[in-house]
Order: structure tokens, then C-alpha cells, then sequence
């Protein structure tokens, strides 16, 4: 094996004391891009593991080629263009992988025609694998270290064959961070590394609703509204066609999101001392004085700490939300023995998004609604099918 295919396999598989990758992981990833029968543009995972590369990748309309390369292509420019921040600088090549060469394109033309070209080999025995390797090589394997904040983590857990949550992040915002939460972080002199900008596609996780973390607004409200939903072991993906769900940030929500950056462990509050900060950070007045008389209002009590809910109503009162009170919705599990009768469907449902001071209809308490009870704490689903989607 030559260095840079060590390099590549240490990556992705962590290092190797025999000839190769483990041989459990390897065979279940080892699969191609693969439509389901019964759900025309549906792709199957025929084992646990590789859906941190096809959930990603799901497309959801008719002409399976195109929209397959096409969604292939723009993971690739988005690990490419992640490279680069800084606009002035030339836009960098983009190197595709090949069972037999490497191939460097210059643009985004030349690389969806590069991509095109090799459909057939996405959807032999080994495209996931191949386009993983694809994204690595785009992406540089020094870049994607260098990323990662544990230099020892494997973007393929090497036991059970789980994506890991950098290789999830690589594929959803181009950067290999290893957080969930929106921006960087210090903790105890280390720099703690989260994502940095708007997802096209989003990611809301069981282990919010357990409170092992908490997933930021650049995952949570995507660019489109589809969501891909981790449960402990899986992914799985929850679309809909209604865009008022990712309309502009309205500036409520900006505070909310602004605000939650200066409580970390989302407490609900902040120290009085970062009322100044928070505002500044909006674009409020900022004068001492007038901080000083927002502090004695926000907490009469003299606690020291400011709430976000009379934040929000003192700053941004009476802000409706232009999202519908009920929308269809669907959901994609790759799994064959996820779904009804072992056949890889979409599941449609609809939505129902209560007020708080709704009376509550519980439909279910299922692992998926916990899941997107992290976005929508008062959310309500009605599914067509007799059972609830499977998370797992």
C-alpha cells in the first residue's frame, strides 16, 4: 500500500495492525448507491453503518442519474469550497477518486461531468466507499485532520462501522468539525470546534432530546427543509416541501440563537455582566446607562442573571412566526428491516405544531417526534401507516 493510500485508510479506518481495514465494517460499507424497487428515488442500505454517507446523499424527486451525480457533486464542492474561506483567493481544484486514477477538474462544470461520467461506478459494490474517499481526497486528508479535534478519531468508528459525528458534519457542511453547536467554543484552554455557517441540509439528534448535547441553528434550521434524524446507532431523513420552514431568519429567532451562544449549557439565562454583550451582538443601544436600566428590569429580583423568555418580550415582542400550524411531512429509513414488510418507503405523515398554551394531543411518544421535539417542542404527528416510522 503506498503512503497516500495508508494515509487515506488510517483516516477513515483508524491504523491497521493486519492487511487492512476490520472486515465486519468493511463489508457492511462495502455496498453501492442503490435505489430502492418500491420507492423510485429511495436509496437502500443493506447493513448498519454507510448511512452517514447515504442519508447525506438522499434525493427525493424523479431522474434518478442525474439528481444522484448531481447531489454527489455538490457534497464534493462543498468539502472543496470549505477549504477556502477567504473569497479573493483562486478557487482550488477538485480531485475526484477512481478504482484506477485520481482526477484533478478545475471547475464545477468539469467536475459534474467527471461525476456523470462515473455513474456506474457510485452504484457498484464499493460507490459509497468511493465517493467517501472522493470527498477525503477533495477535501485534503491534512485538512480534514487538522479539523477534527481528537487526532486519534476515525471518521468510520472501526468495531461496529458508525459514521462518526465529524464524518457526518464533513458531508453536511463541508467541515470536518466535531460539534454540533453553532461557532467555536473555549473550554479549559481548548478550542472546541462547531459549525460555522448554514447547512443546506440539517441534522437534529435523539441525543438533544437526552440532553447529551445541543444541536445549533446553523443544523437545525437549515437552507432546505429536509433534516437528517440521528437516533443512537442510525440516520434517517425527514423531509418536507413546505419552505416556510427555512424563510429567513427572523430577527427574534437571530436573538434566541445570539443569546444561546452566551449560555452554552442553555440554562435558560445568562450572567447580567453579558447583558451588554448579548445587545451589542443585536445591534441594540448599548449605552451603560440604558444597559444598566435593562438589567434592573430584566431581573428585579436582583438575581444577576437575565431569562431569555422576558428578553425576547422586551426586545422582540409580538413576532409571528410565518411557519403553518399543520404541513405533510415524510420520512426515508434506508434500512430494508426498518420498514413495513422489509420494503424501503417513504412514510408520509402530517404535522401539527401546537402553541405552548395549547392543549396537548399525544399522538405518540416515538424516538422520531423526542427527536424533532428538539426543534419543535410542541409538535404533533399523524402518520398514514399503522406504525410510527422507525429512528433505527
Amino acid at each position: 500500500m503506498s503512503e497516500f493510500s495508508r494515509e487515506v485508510v488510517e483516516l477513515v479506518w483508524g491504523r491497521q495492525t493486519g492487511a487492512g481495514a476490520a472486515p465486519s465494517p468493511f463489508r457492511r460499507w462495502s455496498q453501492g448507491f442503490v435505489f430502492s424497487e418500491t420507492e423510485r428515488t429511495a436509496l437502500e442500505q443493506f447493513e448498519g453503518g454507510p448511512c452517514a454517507v447515504i442519508a447525506p446523499v438522499q434525493v427525493r424527486e424523479e431522474e434518478q442519474k442525474s439528481l444522484l451525480c448531481s447531489t454527489l457533486s455538490e457534497l464534493l464542492e462543498s468539502a472543496c469550497q470549505s477549504q477556502n474561506a477567504d473569497p479573493s483567493q483562486p478557487e482550488p481544484t477538485k480531485d475526484i477518486c477512481h478504482p484506477q486514477h485520481k482526477q484533478t477538474v478545475s471547475s464545477v462544470c468539469e467536475l459534474r461531468e467527471v461525476v456523470l461520467s462515473l455513474y456506474d461506478s457510485w452504484r457498484n459494490k464499493f460507490g459509497v466507499l468511493l465517493f467517501l474517499y472522493s470527498v477525503i481526497l477533495t477535501k485534503g486528508i491534512e485538512n480534514i485532520r487538522n479539523e477534527i479535534e481528537d487526532p486519534s478519531e476515525t471518521l468510520i468508528e472501526p468495531v461496529f462501522g458508525h459514521g462518526s459525528q465529524s464524518l457526518i458534519n464533513l458531508l453536511l457542511s463541508g467541515r470536518a468539525a466535531s460539534n454540533v453547536w453553532d461557532g467555536d467554543r473555549e473550554c479549559s484552554g481548548m478550542r472546541l470546534k462547531g459549525i460555522h455557517e448554514q447547512a443546506s441540509v440539517g441534522f437534529l439528534t435523539l441525543m438533544e432530546s437526552l440532553r447529551y448535547c445541543k444541536v445549533g441553528s446553523f443544523l437545525k434550521s437549515p437552507k432546505y427543509p429536509i433534516w437528517i434524524l440521528g437516533s443512537e446507532t442510525h440516520l434517517s431523513v425527514f423531509f418536507t416541501k413546505e419552505l416556510a420552514l427555512v424563510a429567513p431568519e427572523s430577527p427574534s429567532e437571530q436573538a434566541r440563537r445570539v443569546f444561546q451562544t452566551y449560555d452554552p449549557e442553555d440554562k435558560g439565562f445568562i450572567p447580567g455582566t453579558l447583558l451588554e454583550d448579548v445587545m451589542k451582538a443585536l445591534d441594540l443601544v448599548s449605552e451603560p446607562e440604558y444597559v444598566n436600566l435593562m438589567k434592573s428590569k430584566l431581573d428585579p429580583e436582583g438575581l444577576g442573571i437575565v431569562l431569555l423568555g422576558p428578553f425576547l418580550v422586551e426586545f422582540f415582542p409580538d413576532q409571528e412566526s410565518g411557519v403553518p400550524d399543520s404541513f405533510s411531512v415524510f420520512h426515508y429509513n434506508g434500512l430494508k428491516q426498518s420498514n413495513h414488510n422489509e420494503k424501503v418507503c417513504y412514510v408520509e405523515g402530517t404535522v401539527l405544531l401546537l402553541g405552548f398554551e395549547d392543549p396537548m394531543v399525544r399522538t405518540d411518544d416515538t424516538p422520531v417526534k423526542r427527536c424533532l421535539q428538539t426543534k419543535w417542542p410542541y409538535i404533533e404527528l399523524l402518520w398514514t401507516t399503522e406504525r410510527s416510522p422507525s429512528l433505527n
